[in-house]
């Protein structure tokens, strides 16, 4: 069976190759690749083939080669079937180790540039075992750690993009995993480090097969389990900063491929490791076929990256694994337990952080490209300043205040959801809401482009609403880990299919990007008008709070006490998806603030919603225009959208709140 498993996986290997050669725009097809395999070539199709083609064959065998052993020896080390160098983070810390050389402005070569993808994935590996360290060490916790990480590499990358664009042009592409390349050079030398790789496998193959018996069992038949799990580690990680140094960081190959092995009946690693690498390789290949035919350069489309096309593919089987893990929070929620605060605190609290957001409007109302003094912004808001005084403040306002809207809106979504799930990681990013409100605003755009400025809320609301219900219809019972494993499998998947219809209808890349990361950027008083439904949502949320109270006490106590429980799950997490999906019509998807406000909202009024809403809102609104503030200033007159800002400001928050799960 063995055996033919593995030639059916070298043959079709072979023929996916000789397809991938005979794609592209040189003319050279199939039938020209058939001939110079037996040696009957021109010199054009030889050119073609040396100069472009193979180069780029050669660079997905390597990365899918890398990616599938990687994978297959980081599920054999931890024993979770979910685990894979993006879901660890390992492919973001090498993205974003590159990032930085390339925004130094550091040539340091092939082999350098694999010694910094190595380094930044080996930072990654470690942040996630500080994140996990102190916990029960389930599944669900690790890959919740992994997307941190990830979170914090990809927001990192972003804003280095943004800070000079010119030294690090193309990364988005290449971050988005790109098999182009300039010449041999880069495939054969990570080549020849990932066949030295693949080489020391077979030492770990037999202690792998015994780990996954359990550490003591594994221990008490002769393996140092303190060595062969990280060897088997540092090996992946070696091998997947390869694949990111000659591709991107492609995702989900490395998850992917050793699953469908297991699904094939082959369980030992001697034969599951290189099948993996066989079926990644082939998986990658096929990606890549598949985007140039989708998105032909010679019809004058836009290349279309490998990873998005993975992506596309492996979100969802992501979900269906992610269905099936142990996460260890079937039984018990995962809400913060808080003190009871003091009879007047609520009151105190909200008045002062009223204050703080007023603060916050007035000094980014002053600050920013052009900067204005207290007099002038003071003679501006009477109506009786200067021109140009005028002119910055009618400007500026707008949008501070549609950023405190969005803000206060974020807020009360993410306490929406919290409130159902009982996890404070289950921010409407996470969990889905924001990926599909992109995709139904961008759909809107592409299919319908004269559509009334009206319809793009609409479009944002039904896709986020969806794609929240996708979520929950998946995870069937709401436990609180899984819940956001689903979610993050969703916008992945959706985040794929904006990026595919980015770069098939040939936007412009830059303003697509500012969207998707969140932007304030020259919005009107008019953008309020979108904010307005999301608004009484709010207000129905704080109306209806006692019904969302007893949601905190379970399943058998709010029933008889005659709640429906079911159908209010689903009004307020359908009231969360409005909220969230309504913002991001007006603002695009800012991140963290669902998660971030709420969460010390929560820690400061209680868990009583009809304190928690308000609170929560102010809390957002200031998050949100600071981060609007900071992001006009920081670089002027380069704006950082306002979505990357609150990203830098959430991560290492959302760092915090894992580390003290």
């Amino acid at each position: 069976m063995s055996r033919i498993v593995t030639g059916g996986a070298l043959i079709v290997l072979g023929a996916v190759i000789v397809v991938h050669l005979g794609l592209g725009a040189a003319g050279v097809g199939i039938a020209d690749v058939v001939s110079a395999v037996f040696g009957h070539a021109d010199e054009n199709t030889k050119a073609v083939l040396w100069g472009s083609r193979l180069p780029r064959t050669l660079a997905g065998l390597v990365a899918g080669i890398a990616l599938g052993v990687s994978g297959a020896l980081i599920q054999g080390a931890t024993r979770n079937p979910l685990a894979a160098p993006d879901t660890l983070g390992v492919n973001a810390g090498a993205y974003v180790a590159v990032g930085v050389v390339a925004f130094a402005g550091l040539n340091v070569g092939v082999l350098g540039g694999g010694a910094v993808a190595f380094l930044g994935g080996l930072l990654a590996v470690a942040l996630v075992y500080l994140l996990t360290a102190s916990g029960v060490l389930t599944p669900g916790r690790v890959l919740l750690a992994g997307a941190t990480v990830s979170l914090a590499g990809y927001a990192a990358a972003e804003f280095l993009q943004i800070l000079d664009q010119h030294a690090t042009q193309g990364l988005f592409f290449w971050g988005n995993g790109s098999l182009l390349q300039t010449g041999l050079e880069r495939p054969l030398v990570t080549g020849a480090i990932v066949l030295v790789g693949a080489l020391v496998t077979p030492l770990l193959s037999r202690p792998l097969d015994l780990l996954s018996l359990g550490d003591e069992t594994a221990q008490a038949m002769g393996v140092r389990v303190s060595r062969i799990r990280p060897a088997a580690l540092l090996l992946a990680v070696l091998l997947a900063a390869a694949a990111v140094t000659v591709a991107g960081p492609i995702g989900f190959v490395g998850l992917i491929a050793p699953v469908a092995v297991r699904l094939l009946g082959i369980h030992g690693h001697s034969l599951l490791v290189p099948l993996s690498g066989l079926v990644a390789a082939t998986l990658v290949l096929v990606a890549d076929a598949a985007a140039q035919i989708v998105s032909p350069v010679s019809a004058g489309y836009s290349e279309l990256p490998v990873g998005v096309v993975t992506a596309l593919v492996g979100g969802p089987i992501f979900i269906f694994l992610a269905r099936r893990v142990t996460t260890g929070d079937d039984d018990r929620g995962a809400a913060v337990a808080v003190a009871q605060p003091r009879k007047n605190r609520f009151v105190m609290a909200l008045s002062v952080g009223v204050v703080v957001l007023v603060v916050a409007l007035v000094v980014g109302l002053r600050v920013g490209d052009v900067g204005i003094s207290w007099s002038q912004l003071a003679s501006a808001l009477t109506g009786s300043g200067q021109e140009m005084a005028n002119a910055i403040v009618s400007f500026r306002l707008p949008r501070l205040l549609v950023a405190a809207a969005a803000g206060a809106c974020l807020a009360v979504a993410g306490v929406a959801v919290q409130s159902v799930v009982r996890n404070p990681l289950a921010e409407p990013g996470l969990m889905g809401i924001t990926g599909g409100a992109s995709a139904g605003a961008m759909l809107m755009i592409l299919v319908v482009p004269t559509a009334p400025v009206a319809a793009l809320p609409v479009a944002a609301t039904v896709g986020g609403v969806l794609a929240l219900g996708l979520v929950i219809l998946i995870a069937r019972q709401l436990d609180p880990t899984r819940v956001v494993l689903i979610g993050l499998g969703v916008a992945a998947t959706t985040t794929a299919l904006v990026n595919i219809m980015v770069v098939s209808s040939q936007m412009n890349i830059t303003a697509a990007l500012t969207w998707l990361a969140g932007s304030t950027y020259a919005r009107d008083i008019s953008a309020l008008g979108w904010l307005l439904l999301p608004a009484v949502v709010a207000v129905l949320l704080v109306i209806g709070a006692r019904a969302v109270n007893m949601l905190a006490l379970g399943e058998d106590l709010p029933r008889s006490l005659g709640l429906a429980v079911g159908r209010t799950r689903m009004l307020v997490l359908g009231g969360g998806a409005v909220l969230a999906a309504g913002t991001a019509a007006a603002v695009g998807t800012v991140g963290f603030v669902g998660l971030v406000a709420p969460h010390l909202a929560r820690r400061i009024v209680g868990t009583s919603i009809t304190r928690l809403v308000p609170m929560a809102a102010v809390l957002g609104a200031v998050l949100v225009v600071a981060a609007d503030t900071v992001g006009r200033s920081l670089l002027a007159p380069t704006e950082v959208p306002v979505g990357v800002v609150t990203a830098l400001i959430g991560t290492p928050y959302l760092v915090w709140l894992l580390r003290a799960k």
